[in-house]
């Protein structure tokens, strides 16, 4: 299925600090406010005494673990981190999965390195990209990995580049856009 024939599918990037993960909880902030059913997953970053040390893989609705840490062992490795493929699948992928079948609206942030380590992870990503569902991921914004430029080609015009310019309105852009594709105006 295409991008088109009325599915809303978009696809945020841009550098690190650019907000995309922020934008990704107004969305689902605002869109469960008004009853949509959103599923999904998001990351977020551990932080201790001002200093990053990994990075949380959170469900859309509760339930969370450790997507990567410096204190790990035992799992891929990029740069400092260790990444936790059991959590990023008992979590992160179990919600794409279950949002896939259930939910009105999935999100995937984000489609970046550290979760590109699982097959799992891909997997349920192109069980997105083949759904008919409407979907908002972000994507690395510099990775040249097949899956990242599949979903980006697939948002076509509804990939967008946040900057601090952008960053504010993009939100209200996208609820506005799928709402009007839920027939929810």
């Amino acid at each position: 299925m295409s991008a088109g024939s009325g599915r809303i599918f978009y696809a945020l990037t841009g550098l690190p600090g650019s907000g995309k993960t922020t934008a990704i909880l107004r969305i689902v902030d605002r869109l469960m406010g008004l009853g949509v059913r959103v599923g999904g997953m998001y990351t977020q970053e551990i932080r201790e005494r001002g200093r990053r040390m990994g990075f949380a893989v959170k469900r859309i609705g509760g339930g969370e673990g450790i997507l990567a840490h410096i204190d790990l062992r035992g799992g891929p490795r990029l740069g400092k981190y260790v990444v936790n493929l059991n959590d990023l699948e008992g979590v992160g992928v179990a919600a794409v999965l279950e949002a896939v079948e259930k939910a009105d609206v999935v999100v995937v942030d984000e489609v970046g390195p550290m979760e590109l380590y699982s097959e799992k992870f891909r997997q349920a990503v192109e069980k997105l990209l083949v759904s008919s569902k409407h979907a908002i991921l972000t994507v690395h914004y510099r990775s040249r990995d097949p899956l990242v430029l599949r979903v980006k080609e697939l948002a076509g015009r509804r990939l967008i580049t946040l900057t601090l310019e952008n960053r504010d309105r993009v939100p209200e852009i996208v609820v506005s856009e799928v709402l009007g594709a839920l027939g929810r105006r």
